[in-house]
């Protein structure tokens, strides 16, 4: 976490920090109290959503700031071609665990080595609006001059990276009221820009990014923002066990 003093942020409290987290109870896992028959568990088996996991890659910039991984989707894909994303992907069959999800779509997506990885918390689930359950997974890079990026040219165009801090500034920021599913949320559009390039970052992937900063911050965002029922609480201290 960047101090207002501008120092460099402290890695080693932020991973004893971030390990402390907790994510509340999914609302998309089956609850464990209910025992249901055999054809309600075949057709809750049936209509479960697809599981996937992103990795929300964070490193420390020369100058001190924490930053995040992002990539930019091959335009040439079916779906959100193009479109800012964390790297990650769909669970397959040989996932241990959405650690071993988050970190294997990486390496095939931009060859980030998990070695070079220490994964130190989950965050609450997202429902993509193609209804996966999306799990992401915090994980610290140490030593980003050994990343040596290898891009997949047919899922990602580009690999950038942006201030985790901007996520819970109203600035470069733009939203809109949206529906979904019955429930009313606002969408938002972070920009920015590096060189001559222009990144808009919104949909899940802000969302996803406004929770993490706020996790790691400590603090609520400066902006307002409804979340519809299916999206995660708003952040608040009590509903984190970091100190």
């Amino acid at each position: 976490m960047e101090p207002e003093d501008g120092t460099s942020v402290d890695m080693e409290a932020l991973i004893r920090r971030l390990s402390l987290h907790r994510p509340g109870p999914s609302p998309y896992d089956p609850s464990p109290d209910v025992t249901p028959s055999t054809a309600a568990s075949a057709a809750a088996e049936l209509f479960r959503p697809r599981r996937a996991a992103v990795l929300v890659c964070l490193f420390r910039s020369t100058s001190g700031e924490l930053r995040v991984l992002l990539t930019k989707r091959s335009s040439s894909l079916s779906t959100h071609s193009g479109e800012v994303a964390l790297p990650g992907g769909k669970a397959e069959e040989g996932d241990a665990d959405d650690t071993a999800t988050a970190l294997r779509e990486s390496q095939e997506e931009i060859g980030l080595d998990p070695s070079l990885v220490t994964v130190v918390s989950y965050l609450e689930h997202f429902l993509s609006k193609h209804l996966l359950v999306v799990v992401p997974v915090v994980g610290i890079l140490s030593d980003i001059q050994a990343f040596k990026p290898v891009l997949n040219a047919a899922e990602v165009d580009e690999i950038f990276d942006v201030p985790l801090e901007m996520f819970l500034k109203d600035e470069n920021r733009t939203s809109e009221e949206r529906e979904w599913m019955g429930q009313e949320f606002t969408l938002h559009h972070f920009s920015y820009e590096k060189g001559n390039q222009k990144y808009i970052i919104w949909g899940l992937t802000a969302g996803i990014l406004i929770h993490a900063a706020s996790v790691v911050y400590q603090r609520p965002p400066d902006f307002a923002e409804k979340r519809a029922q299916f999206n995660l609480p708003k952040y608040s201290k009590e509903c984190s066990s970091m100190p």
